[in-house]
């Protein structure tokens, strides 16, 4: 399940593991599951607290779900569910609907001629690109910029947002409990009759998102050079935001196809927490949410990452902050030794305690800070087990290998102490119950929870786990993951590149 991502439970944060059981019982009498007629599951629970509720919605779709062609479009798709539907966001939709096929067909157009390996005539594919935007303009005018957002605003909304990951796209904000239809019917709207308008615009906006996070950014090129090396083959190797030429490429009708395909009901969770009562608002959700169309459950990945046989190495060379990277490959998140994972990268990385903290920050001196995660950069199929650290000046990055080399190797060949073992479950414990303090915790995390494990649960369930991890475990699991030949390496050099011989260019 993994620390980065699970909620807390302070209604736990008390409670000794051997009442687990009792309090598990105790919170699923405020909490009912359901499945509508179209697929579609729903969680709600009821907490009393304030006149408040907060919801998330999960489409089980992120960039693990593309392919070479279309990368970024489940996080563009994010970005076209704000633009509201065939009733909110426009003047005249039936209207809107013509000038918007325009766009398309002229787009179509300009994008295989200019896109031509062979053969291509530049005058065209000037004349063309005109249609194209004259087409844009004249869509444009139908459009009621941001309605569907001035409208939750209007009706008390808060806290309105949505990310696209790996694994998943979430939307999610909280209202006034009396609110609550309004709510189920906008929500519902946008997923039962989007409208792709505007979109070359917004895929210019992710476009410049794109410069600003990752092309501008020296950390952001290291993380997509680590991963495309990392992964030759899963999705995992991809960009969320997309690669640059695909943004430039694809349309709102692949947006439309993608939409068909993964924003179906039975591929979606819908949960609900606050000050509502799931007698009366159940029919409400069935009533909006149920007009949803049933249509089959998106097929399973096909694509598995071989096991890697060989260290991989990726280098930039670059006059900036010497950043470090390394990962292994791991289980997917439903594996039986999750809970493993999440003790060793506590022990690893939490606080001035931790291995990789006193042996390269305080001890060696050799980074400015070091630490372990797990679970990147999705936990729903195999991934990675990722250290990073900050080289200080004077400093490499092979001593930097070297030092996480010598802290895995005591994970492997040396029984973490009684007291550090409790110690540290303690701490990857609390943090597991620390977050779900508010409405749109629990309802982000239920729903994350019921899509990525089949059952909410589980968010208690990792808590026994934890508390059944032996230091036997820890060496068996860091033997089995961290070898060398299981390893990607990148990081930033910053050192004067060497010249070649005979003189500069």
């Amino acid at each position: 399940m993994g620390v980065r991502r699970i909620a807390s439970f302070l209604l736990l944060l008390s409670t000794a593991t051997p009442l687990l059981a009792q309090d598990l019982t105790a919170f699923e009498k405020n909490v009912t599951v359901r499945k509508l007629a179209n697929g579609l599951t729903v969680i709600v629970m009821e907490r009393h607290e304030a006149p408040v509720f907060s919801y998330a919605t999960v489409v089980n779709a992120g960039n693990a779900q593309e392919v070479p062609g279309i990368t970024g479009l489940a996080h563009m798709f994010e970005h076209m569910a704000f633009k509201g539907s065939e009733v909110v966001g426009t003047t005249d939709y039936q209207a809107e609907k013509v000038a918007l096929q325009n766009v398309e067909d002229t787009y179509a157009a300009y994008d295989a001629e200019r896109r031509k390996p062979v053969g291509r005539d530049d005058a065209k594919v000037t004349q063309l690109e005109k249609a194209w935007k004259d087409a844009i303009d004249a869509a444009q005018k139908y459009v009621v910029p941001n309605e569907f957002a001035k409208l939750v605003d209007q009706a008390g909304g808060v806290g309105m947002n949505a990310f696209t990951r790996s694994d998943e796209t979430v939307y999610f904000y909280s209202l006034p409990a009396n609110r609550f239809e309004l709510w189920a019917y906008l929500d519902s709207e946008r997923f039962l009759h989007p409208v792709f308008r505007e979109f070359y615009k917004e895929r210019d906006v992710v476009t410049e998102e794109r410069r600003l996070r990752t092309e501008s950014s020296p950390q952001g090129r290291l993380i997509e050079e680590f991963l495309a090396t990392a992964f030759t083959a899963h999705p995992y190797g991809f960009p969320t935001v997309g690669w640059p030429s695909d943004l430039k490429a694809f349309s709102a009708t692949d947006a439309a196809a993608f939409f068909k395909k993964y924003y179906v009901p039975s591929n979606m969770v819908v949960a609900v927490v606050g000050d509502v009562k799931t007698a009366e608002v159940m029919p409400i959700i069935e009533k909006y949410f149920g007009r949803l169309p049933k249509a089959p459950m998106p097929e399973p990945l096909r694509t598995i990452e071989p096991p890697q046989k060989a260290e991989r190495l990726a280098i930039l060379h670059e006059k900036s902050q010497p950043i470090y990277l390394e990962g292994y490959h791991r289980p997917a998140g439903t594996d039986p030794d999750e809970a493993v994972f999440d003790v060793i990268q506590t022990l690893l990385s939490a606080g001035r305690t931790s291995h990789l903290y006193r042996s390269l920050v305080r001890d060696k001196k050799i980074a400015a800070t070091a630490q372990g995660f797990s679970g990147f950069p999705g936990v729903k199929y195999p991934n990675l087990f990722a250290f990073f650290a900050v080289t200080t000046p004077g400093h490499t990055p092979a001593e930097i290998t070297a030092a996480i080399a010598q802290e895995i190797d005591k994970l492997k060949n040396e029984d973490v102490s009684a007291d550090e073992l409790q110690s540290v479950k303690t701490r990857v414990k609390a943090g597991l119950l620390r977050q779900l303090d508010n409405n749109s915790g629990l309802a982000l995390n239920l729903a994350l929870t019921q899509t990525e494990e089949g059952d909410w649960r589980e968010l208690f369930r990792q808590i026994d786990r934890i508390e059944k991890v032996t230091a036997a475990d820890v060496r068996r699991v860091a033997t089995q993951t961290f070898t060398s030949n299981n390893r990607t390496i990148a990081y930033i050099d910053n050192s004067p590149a060497p010249q070649p011989k005979g003189g500069t260019q």
